[in-house]
C-alpha cells in the first residue's frame, strides 16, 4: 500500500516538474514572439516614415538603404575586416579586465589595510569620464591598437574591482569561519569559499564589462584608429555617408547583443554544473 502511494505521490511530482517547464518554455517563447513583433514593428514604421518623408532618409536612412549598404560593405570586403579588428581589440580588453580586476580584488580581499587606503582612489578613478582620457592615451602611447586596447580597459576597469571586491566581501563569513575552525587557512577559505561563492557576480559583472570594452575600444578607435567600426563610424560622418554610419551603429548592437548572450549562455551553463 506504501509503495502504491509512493509511486503516485512521485508521478504526481513528475506531473508538476513537467507542467513547470512546460510554462517555462512558453513564458520564454512569448517574451522573444513579443520581442521581435516590436523589432518587425520598428523596422517597418522606419521604412514607411522614410517613404513617406516623415523624416528625412539622408539623415536618418531607412532598413532598406542600410540593407544596401550592408550587402555593399560586405562585397567590398571591408566591412569584415573593421568587424575583426573591433571584435579581437574588444575580446582582448576585456580578458585583461577580468584577469587584472581577479587579480587586484584579491589581493584587496587578503589586506583589509590595503582595501581601505585604495578605495577612494577606486571610487574617484571609476567615477572619471574615460573619454576624457583617450587623448592622454594618445599622447603617452601614440596611434594603433596598444592605445585602443588601454581606453578598452580604462571603461571598464576600476568598476569592475569594486564589483568582484564587494562580491568577496558579501559571502557568507559563517563558512570562513568553519574553514578557520577546521584548520584551513585564508588561502583554504577564499579558493573554497568566496570564488566559488562569488561566482553569480563575477559573471554578471562580466555581462556589463564586455559592453564597457566595446565602448572603450569604440572610444579610441574614433580617436586612434584607421581600422574598426568605430573608425567606419568617424570615416562615414566625414564624408556624409550617414548610411556607413548607421549601418555601422546596428553592427555595434549586433556584437553587443553578441557578446550579452555569449557570456549568458556561459552562466547558464556554469549554473546547471555547479548548481549554484
Amino acid at each position: 500500500m506504501n509503495t502504491k502511494r509512493r509511486k503516485r505521490h512521485a508521478c504526481a511530482e513528475l506531473t508538476r516538474q513537467e507542467e513547470f517547464m512546460k510554462n517555462h518554455r512558453r513564458h520564454h517563447h512569448e517574451i522573444a514572439s513579443w520581442r521581435t513583433i516590436l523589432f518587425v514593428l520598428f523596422l517597418v514604421l522606419w521604412e514607411i516614415s522614410a517613404d513617406l518623408k516623415w523624416i528625412d532618409s539622408f539623415f536618418f536612412a531607412s532598413p532598406s538603404r542600410v540593407a544596401r549598404c550592408f550587402m555593399e560593405l560586405l562585397k567590398s570586403k571591408s566591412l569584415l575586416s573593421h568587424i575583426g579588428v573591433t571584435l579581437f581589440e574588444t575580446l582582448f580588453s576585456f580578458l585583461l579586465v577580468l584577469l587584472f580586476s581577479l587579480l587586484v580584488s584579491t589581493l584587496l580581499w587578503y589586506s583589509g589595510k590595503l582595501s581601505e587606503i585604495l578605495e577612494p582612489y577606486l571610487v574617484v578613478l571609476n567615477s572619471l569620464p574615460k573619454s576624457a582620457l583617450a587623448p592622454l592615451f594618445i599622447v603617452w602611447l601614440g596611434t594603433g591598437t596598444k592605445t585602443i586596447i588601454v581606453a578598452g580597459i580604462s571603461v571598464a576597469i576600476f568598476g569592475s574591482i569594486i564589483s568582484f571586491y564587494t562580491g568577496f566581501q558579501q559571502v557568507d563569513e559563517e563558512k570562513i569561519t568553519l574553514i578557520y575552525t577546521l584548520g584551513g587557512t585564508r588561502k583554504d577559505a577564499f579558493y573554497r569559499v568566496v570564488l566559488p561563492g562569488s561566482i553569480p557576480i563575477l559573471l554578471s559583472t562580466s555581462k556589463v564589462n564586455i559592453g564597457l570594452a566595446l565602448v572603450g575600444v569604440i572610444i579610441g578607435e574614433f580617436l586612434a584608429a584607421r581600422r574598426g567600426l568605430g573608425y567606419l563610424i568617424i570615416y562615414g560622418s566625414q564624408v556624409f555617408q550617414l548610411d556607413m554610419v548607421i549601418t555601422s551603429i546596428i553592427v555595434l548592437c549586433v556584437i553587443a547583443l553578441g557578446f550579452y548572450k555569449s557570456i549568458q549562455i556561459i552562466e547558464h551553463q556554469i549554473k546547471k554544473r555547479f548548481t549554484i
